[in-house]
């Protein structure tokens, strides 16, 4: 293909209504055509990327193998069409603003007053074009974070809209997604607020090719003439999104809507083909009929907003369906783990699984869980701090070193079993300094973990500043804590495993970030399977119990 198309997807009337599920649903459909497609999230905050948000304020910090902290929304790109991103995928607004004062700091604007029009679009314009001029792909889509009219977004619709006109009709196109609210004392259905949706749009210079209408009941075709007639698009460009009982339904539910005919109609690109989705509907067939069920408790302090853990909550979906299981996933939080706790909601699990994060908080909750899992023969999972809290608990109740902690919790311990990387110790900025990105790990043959993998050179994402404190590693090793899985540039230890456990695996990086629809990240797939043998042997034993 010579020219490169761009698609645009803007939000209207509220935040939240899918952007990031519709854009990488359309991808898909385009992929599934033949199409080389790659989405990229433009997001209007001032952070330089979400590295240093909080969970609770944006959700999961997710992690690209080039290093890049982006928003959650590229873990939904990568888990749908199973190829990796990268920095370029994700643009913020203080990356933007960074990048345009670096240059004035350097003269190269030769002493014009530098401002939002043309400076700041010039450079969100080039930033969108990257991916496209590297020649990789057909077809870009570029998600606009936030929702029309707000003041953060203005300077990336305006960027939208020179680039409309620059590319040209039949190069670019913009999709805007909006809410039809259902009145229940009305009993119907209002359009309203997308109609103001898009007169905002359109007051911004911008004329929306495609609307894609959230909502919980179906469009009759009355209401989408009226939707066509006072947006001003063509009837078969306003699709209806309705609510799926799982966000894999959505390509299906948008190929039946004929959004990529649309599409590829308006950039004059072949569309009279069949999107090959076999593969897709495999999976759903998998999980949506599961022949087992069990239930895995996540540990973990930002339990209170599931997109904290977005990415491992997805990777038990896509594990689940590899093993026709259904995993529920049970939320617990590690702040509050006692004695009660763990015998009210976790001693009936097949399963636990503790989660990363960073500080004090939580820590001795989780310390409780690895134990109960360790001493109970649990399927355990530990995922960075979770591996972390692992060693600690085997360093106090095993080698009986009672205050061993992580330096990042105690800096005064005397026994660091997890501490500041040497690297890190004249680190001062938070933001994008942590051990990022892909990082090769060696496995050791006749492991858990290498039976999972199947091979012997991983390469795996990380997000971490403490490590595994290898003065420690010979009195763990000898104490039964098996070493199963080492760096070979740094030495750093990434895996631990206990040998005559059933399944307790601690891992320094993070697999879920790598599981797709595709692939199923075999360290989950292994997990639930373990889980799965764990409850059927549980039940076994009731019943020969008569209980």
């Amino acid at each position: 293909m010579a020219n490169t198309k761009y698609v645009f997807v803007t939000g209207g009337v509220s935040s939240s209504l899918g952007k990031g599920i519709i854009a990488a649903s359309l991808a898909k459909l385009l992929q599934a055509r033949g199409y080389r497609v790659t989405i990229q999230k433009l997001d209007p905050y001032i952070n330089v990327d979400p590295g240093t948000l909080n969970p609770y304020e944006h959700g999961e910090c997710y992690v690209t193998d080039d290093g890049a902290e982006t928003d959650l929304d590229l873990g939904h790109y990568e888990r749908f069409l199973n190829t990796p991103t990268s920095q370029a995928n994700n643009v913020t607004t203080g990356r933007i603003y960074q990048s345009v004062i670096e240059k004035e700091r350097r003269g190269e604007f030769l002493g014009k007053t530098v401002q939002v029009v043309p400076h700041i679009t010039n450079e969100i314009k080039e930033r969108i074009q990257i991916l496209g001029k590297s020649g990789e792909y057909d077809i870009v889509i570029t998600e606009i974070g936030g929702t029309v009219g707000d003041i953060e977004s203005l300077p990336y619709i305006e960027a939208v809209r020179q680039l409309k006109w620059e590319l040209g009709d039949t190069n670019a196109l913009v999709i805007h997604l909006t809410l039809i609210p259902y009145l229940s004392a009305a009993g119907e259905l209002k359009t309203k607020p997308t109609q103001h949706s898009v007169k905002t749009l359109m007051e911004s210079g911008i004329k929306a090719d495609v609307l894609v209408c959230r909502t919980e009941h179906e469009l009759s075709d009355d209401l989408r003439r009226k939707l066509a007639l006072f947006c001003n698009v063509k009837q078969e460009a306003v699709i209806e999104s309705i609510d799926a009982s799982t966000i894999y339904d959505v390509p299906n539910l948008m190929l039946e809507e004929g959004l990529d005919t649309v599409v590829l109609k308006q950039l004059v690109l072949r569309h009279d083909d069949t999107p090959n989705l076999e593969k897709w509907n495999m999976f759903l067939e998998r999980h949506k009929n599961p022949k087992y069920e069990v239930t895995i408790g996540l540990v973990g302090k930002y339990v209170e907003l599931q997109d904290s853990y977005k990415s491992i909550l997805e990777a038990f979906i896509h594990a689940g369906a590899e093993n026709e299981v259904k995993v529920n996933v049970v939320s617990i939080h590690s702040e509050y783990i006692d004695d009660d706790t763990i015998n009210k909601k976790i001693a009936h699990l097949d399963g636990i699984l503790v989660a990363p994060g960073f500080g004090e908080r939580g820590i001795e909750g989780k310390i409780k869980a690895v134990q109960f899992a360790r001493e109970h023969k649990l399927p355990f999972f530990g995922i960075c701090l979770g591996m972390q809290m692992a060693v600690i608990e085997y360093s106090r109740n095993i080698l009986g070193l009672k205050d061993a902690c992580s330096a990042e919790v105690d800096e005064k311990t005397p026994h660091p079993v997890i501490d500041l990387m040497e690297e890190q110790k004249s680190v001062t900025d938070m933001g994008g300094t942590m051990r990022l990105g892909a990082w090769d790990c060696e496995l050791v043959e006749n492991s858990k973990v290498f039976e999972a993998y199947k091979e012997k050179l991983i390469s795996e994402r990380h997000r971490h500043r403490y490590e595994y404190n290898n003065n420690y590693k010979e009195q763990l090793e000898n104490a039964g804590l098996k070493t199963t899985g080492i760096n070979p540039r740094t030495g750093l230890v990434e895996i631990i495993e206990i040998p005559d456990h059933p399944w307790f695996v601690g891992v320094q990086y993070h697999p879920e970030y790598k599981s797709t629809v595709a692939n199923p990240h075999p360290l989950f797939i292994a997990f639930v399977k373990a889980a799965v043998t764990y409850s059927k042997s549980n039940k076994s034993a009731k019943v020969s119990q008569g209980l």
